[in-house]
């Protein structure tokens, strides 16, 4: 009888155990969630090998609970601050699925700072704007836009009349800068605010020729589709003025009824 009394005791006990150390577990479990925060974090979507550049193809977003204390001290980067691994080089492999962390990266002064996002050959150079020229400063760094510009030539006919003439002067140019603002967040749409500058990457000899034009007449930018990077070579050999729009209205309507009617097929 003692002996199935103790064994009975120890089954009490054995239980009692149980339940406080269940509770003990549970009461841990929502301090540590009441301590934990839902972060944004950069994972890579591919295999990278050392060297490689990072681009906005290669990241994704992963979302994960983190302690506050843990983030303070953590070298994983927030989604948040993705402009600044953009472009840069890895400096170890790195596996799909990958929480993107600083010792990932090549970081260098001069590739911190502006210089560092223009390409080798390539220039930087700033002309004016305003919310008309710049489609309402809705255009943004990492787009591609067409340099239209709009001048008054002599008269074609050689006497002293002036001529005003648009021509497009580039196509497909990669804009690396709105005001001061460059590497706008990827996948997200972050109004840049108004701005009087856009900053566009030129090859050297463009620059001096773009540089020219601001100076003689007015620039204007058209905004690309981000997919679009055709060049359409019937536009470089042509200029348009009064003559010519006088001639070619009716033209443009008819392409674009025979445009409309292509897509409604």
């Amino acid at each position: 009888m003692r002996q199935r009394m103790l064994l009975v005791l120890a089954v009490i006990f054995g239980l009692l155990a149980f339940v406080l150390t269940y509770q003990q577990i549970e009461m841990e479990k929502r301090r540590i969630a009441g301590d934990s925060e839902t972060v944004i974090l950069i994972q890579v979507t591919r295999n990278m090998v050392e060297g490689e550049t990072l681009t906005d193809k290669d990241v994704a977003r992963y979302t994960v609970k983190r302690r506050k204390e843990a983030m303070a001290n953590s070298r994983e980067i927030p989604w948040s601050q993705l402009y600044k691994v953009i472009d840069h080089k890895l400096d170890t492999s790195i596996n799909k699925g990958q929480i993107l962390q600083t010792t990932d990266l090549k970081f260098g002064s001069r590739r911190n700072g502006f210089s560092g996002i223009v390409q080798d050959g390539w220039r930087a150079v700033a002309i004016p704007v305003d919310p008309v020229s710049s489609v309402n400063n809705l255009i943004q760094p990492n787009d591609n836009v067409d340099v239209i510009g709009t001048f008054r030539f002599p008269d074609v006919r050689g006497d002293s009349a002036l001529d005003t003439v648009t021509l497009t002067i580039l196509q497909d140019v990669k804009v690396l800068a709105v005001g001061n603002r460059w590497r706008a967040p990827l996948g997200e749409n972050v109004p840049a605010g108004n701005y009087g500058t856009v900053t566009l990457q030129l090859m050297p000899d463009e620059v001096e020729m773009l540089v020219f034009a601001s100076q003689k007449g007015k620039i204007s930018l058209s905004l690309r589709n981000f997919e679009d990077t055709r060049i359409f070579r019937d536009i470089e050999k042509r200029s348009v003025n009064f003559k010519l729009l006088e001639k070619e209205i009716p033209n443009y309507n008819i392409r674009r009824e025979e445009r409309r009617s292509r897509r409604s097929k």
